[in-house]
């Protein structure tokens, strides 16, 4: 059952990443590599996607259940995500301030609603097609799989927090809360190194919360 559920929350990790990918290139008509981690997969889809599965498989019937329990589940996710990031890093990874009915930045309903469409599409369209193919899967390769999808994971993962944390170290440098200004010298800083600049890309909106001291 753990491989299984390694193997989908990686799938719709991947998804997850596309989506980010084209959802940029609409706002910004330009192609950008977003995600936290160096590989195409962010894992906060991945993680909601395991959360709606298990827990609202069984309201697969239920479409307006789906739908907003799906708004909250992946809100609360992504709410404390936001937060949890920013207390390690001192770095704010994305702001919705400028949305509408937003909360504190970290989500807003403009967010939320694709959110509830997605749960449905995740429950009745998506998890039957990815869990019918997992389970045709011999067994022994399921678990092969899982164990190289995790392997892959925890390497990035130790790569990406010990890049985000040299960000964290950089931003001391700068006394502003401005994210320009911090973007600009974080830029200056990496300019030859092709890891850090992955992650200025993919969070073009980073801000540093130390405020200025008088």
């Amino acid at each position: 059952m753990l491989s299984k559920l390694i193997i989908l929350f990686f799938i719709y990790s991947v998804i997850g990443y596309i989506c980010e990918v084209i959802n940029c290139y609409m706002a910004n008509k330009k192609f950008k590599d977003r995600g936290f981690l160096l590989g195409p997969y962010c894992p906060i889809y991945g993680f909601g996607a395991l959360l709606l599965t298990l827990t609202l498989t069984k309201y697969q019937d239920d479409l307006l259940i789906l739908f907003a329990t799906s708004m909250l589940i992946c809100g609360i996710l992504e709410y404390f995500t936001s937060y949890i990031l920013e207390k390690i890093f001192k770095m704010r990874w994305w702001d919705y301030s400028k949305n509408k009915y937003n909360i504190n930045g970290r989500i807003c309903l403009e967010t939320l609603i694709p959110f509830g469409l997605g749960g449905v599409i995740i429950i009745k369209l998506l998890n039957p097609i990815f869990m019918n193919l997992i389970n045709n899967t011999n067994i022994t390769v399921l678990h092969i799989t899982a164990f190289i999808i995790s392997c892959i994971l925890i390497i990035d993962l130790t790569i990406s927090f010990n890049i985000a944390f040299n960000f964290k170290n950089i931003a001391k440098k700068v006394s502003k809360d401005s994210t320009d200004e911090i973007k600009e010298y974080i830029q200056k800083y990496v300019v030859n190194k092709t890891l850090y600049k992955r992650l200025i890309n993919a969070f073009p909106s980073l801000q540093n919360l130390r405020k200025t001291k008088d």
